[in-house]
């Protein structure tokens, strides 16, 4: 699969030629990050940080004038980080800010003050790091200049062989990235013998990078085994995720076994499975040009739109291909009862959705958006909601016995609810400073 590349310079997007020479140049982080993350994994490199240029105008030493940009993607989808990692305090902050997984580069390999059995890799570091965040969370580049590890923003070269170094590396990542220096930002295509020589040296999980220009391309490293790292190709248009995403499909497998359909799970936010279905390449299709989950009818042959007869439509927020590439999960934000016997899923028969946060806080923010006569949430301003949250939570200290806790709970908890959306703060928010601490 296609994994997205934001690369950040001086506060802007940025994609250069070969690591140096700057093709393009834009302002949109952020919105790029959300548009990335509907199709699969982001990852956010500081160029700066990687560059070693960390001391501007305004900044303190060592800060990168990335920091409050990179600070603000990280939450948004499933991203990988890099760019200047360089001690295991920072990647535990990147952990904490909401990073999935760190790019660890030059810190990972050896020089003549750091601490080495091999005589490739800083062990020392790369011990600490495993033990301070895990083996799962760590991603080691192995940027190679004409097969040789180049290092400092690849301005370096370590002298090792792009082979013996990745053989060392994976003892210590879960995931290797391998760029080919000279093609990246070129679009002149991949080195695919050097990637499929790779690929036949180490076992984990293996991403790489520079030069693909195209979906026959990134289909053919899915056939290796081997994940894209891309940016060129997205940025000028030679290559659109959604047309990545459905080459990376396994449809041998569906050809050979389920008629050319893939099957394809939808979730809703909060995690509840709502319902399953069938899609083939044309379903995907609109799948990602309405972003309403279509799928294909194995009883009439045709193609359908969940909801477009009831009105019941599931808008995607982000889809996702398991680990065989056999089957898709769609999750989705339902406008009404899931199935047609108007159960809210497809393996209940209730009529509505299981009371959730998230929930709450689209009945709130409803209330106060159309509010309807005689509705108590419209009447909550700043004042009084807060006179309520210290009146409930008085109560819930006082409450007596496991229902009246849980009746003063829900009180107090709704309160909190029209706080947050009259601070413009959702649940999300709480969650994720609750998941910063946790990794912290």
């Amino acid at each position: 699969m296609v994994i997205s590349s934001i690369d950040l310079k001086g506060g802007r997007v940025v994609q250069l030629k070969n690591g140096v020479e700057p093709v393009l140049e834009r302002s949109d982080a952020d919105k790029l990050a959300e548009d990335f993350a509907f199709y699969g994994e982001t990852a956010v490199i500081d160029l700066d940080a990687a560059l070693g240029n960390v001391e501007t105008e305004g900044q303190r030493k060592g800060h990168s004038p990335n920091g409050e940009l990179l600070a603000s993607v990280l939450r948004k989808g499933n991203v990988r980080t890099g760019g200047g990692i360089r001690t295991v305090k920072r990647a535990k902050e990147l952990i904490s800010l909401g990073a999935e997984k760190v790019i660890i580069g030059s810190a990972a390999f050896a020089d003549s003050s750091a601490s080495s059995a091999d005589g490739i890799l800083n062990t020392a570091f790369l011990d600490e790091l495993v033990k301070a965040i895990g083996k799962q969370r760590i991603i080691i580049a192995v940027d190679a200049r004409d097969n040789v590890i180049t290092v400092n923003g690849w301005t370096k070269s370590t002298g090792v062989s792009l082979i013996d170094g990745a053989r060392a590396a994976e003892k210590y990542a879960n995931e290797l990235l391998f760029t080919c220096v000279q093609n990246e930002g070129c679009m002149s295509g991949a080195d695919m013998e050097t990637v499929r020589t790779l690929r036949g040296a180490v076992d984990c999980r293996l991403t790489a990078a520079g030069g693909v220009r195209s979906v026959e391309e990134i289909a053919a490293f899915e056939h290796m085994n081997v994940d894209v790292q891309l940016g060129m190709a997205l940025y000028t248009g030679a290559v659109h995720l959604k047309d990545a995403f459905i080459s990376c499909l396994n449809w041998e497998k569906a050809e050979k076994y389920g008629a050319g359909l893939i099957p394809v799970i939808a979730q809703s936010p909060s995690g509840e499975v709502l319902m399953t279905g069938f899609a083939n390449r044309e379903a995907f299709e609109k799948t990602f040009t309405t972003k309403k989950l279509t799928f294909w009818s194995r009883e009439r042959g045709v193609l359908w739109t969940k909801g477009e007869t009831s009105g019941n439509t599931l808008s995607v927020i982000k889809m996702r291909a398991d680990c065989d590439r056999d089957t898709v999960l769609a999750v989705v934000e339902p406008a009404g009862p899931v199935c047609h016997t108007g159960g809210w899923n497809c393996f209940s028969s209730e009529a509505i959705a299981k009371s959730d946060f998230e929930r709450l806080e689209r009945i709130v923010a409803e209330r106060f958006a159309n509010p309807r006569p005689g509705s108590y949430t419209a009447t909550l301003n700043d004042e009084r909601v807060r006179e309520k949250i210290r009146e409930e939570s008085g109560e819930l200290i006082e409450a007596e016995g496991r229902e009246e806790v849980i009746w003063e709970a829900a009180d107090l908890l709704y309160f909190v609810s029209v706080l947050l959306h009259r601070e413009k703060v959702s649940w999300q928010d709480v969650y994720n400073e609750l998941d910063r601490r946790h990794k912290a």
